[in-house]
Formats: structure tokens, C-alpha cells, sequence
């Protein structure tokens, strides 16, 4: 079972910058889609951005201009730039990893087969 690691995570006021970090346990193929989710208390698990093999990403509507994402297919890590930060993005930021033939699909948690313990992201206004 692969396991996936972030790492970034910390405490910023509005308007600052961060980015996580996720790393495998072990090498995951390029063809993997991987994508960053984050949970608020008492909210559900959100999807905000998501990349295919290709590199071709999508973004949900809240983390457009805001946030991107990448990745190093080299150093096998994902990365999420978060820019412009709200203390709205207050939340645990996961990221997921899900087989080849894998669509950008951030409204199906539950598709992705491999998960991170999280990294807790704190904005203050």
C-alpha cells in the first residue's frame, strides 16, 4: 500500500504564501492523477486541484488565480502553491493519488486509492 506524505503546512496571515509538499512511500508511476483536497471542521472533504499524467490540471472555482498545482515527475512529489491565502483556506490540505485511466475529477473523493494523513494549513487575518 503506497502511502502518501505532505509536508508544508503551517500558519500564514492573509494574503501570504505556502506550499505543500507530497511525497510517496514508495515510487508511484507518472500516470498516477493526483490531486489536493482539503476538510474544514464541521465541512466536506473539498477537492481543489487535480493533474493528470500529462499535466493538464484543474482547479475548483474557490482556488482559481489563487492556487496551482505541479509536479516533479523526477523527484516523484506533488506540490500545491497556495497564493493570496484567505483564513477561508484555514483547513487540513490532503493529497490523493489514484491508478492510470483516471480522470481530473475533484467532486469524488472516494475514487482516489491512496491518501495522506494531512497537513493542517492555518490563515489569520
Amino acid at each position: 500500500q503506497v502511502r502518501l506524505s505532505e509536508s508544508g503546512g503551517g500558519s500564514v496571515q492573509a494574503g501570504g504564501s505556502l506550499k505543500l509538499s507530497c511525497a510517496p512511500s514508495v515510487y508511484i508511476a507518472p500516470t498516477y492523477c493526483m490531486a489536493w483536497f482539503r476538510q474544514a471542521p464541521g465541512k466536506e472533504r473539498e477537492g481543489l486541484a487535480a493533474i493528470d499524467r500529462h499535466g493538464n490540471t484543474r482547479l475548483t472555482d474557490s482556488v482559481q488565480g489563487r492556487f496551482s498545482i505541479s509536479k516533479d515527475n523526477d523527484a516523484n512529489t506533488l506540490y500545491l502553491q497556495m497564493n493570496s491565502l484567505k483564513p477561508e483556506d484555514t483547513a487540513i490540505y490532503y493529497c490523493a493519488a489514484k491508478p492510470p485511466l483516471c480522470t481530473l475529477d475533484l467532486q469524488s473523493p472516494e475514487t482516489y486509492t491512496n491518501w495522506g494523513q494531512g497537513t493542517q494549513v492555518t490563515v489569520s487575518s
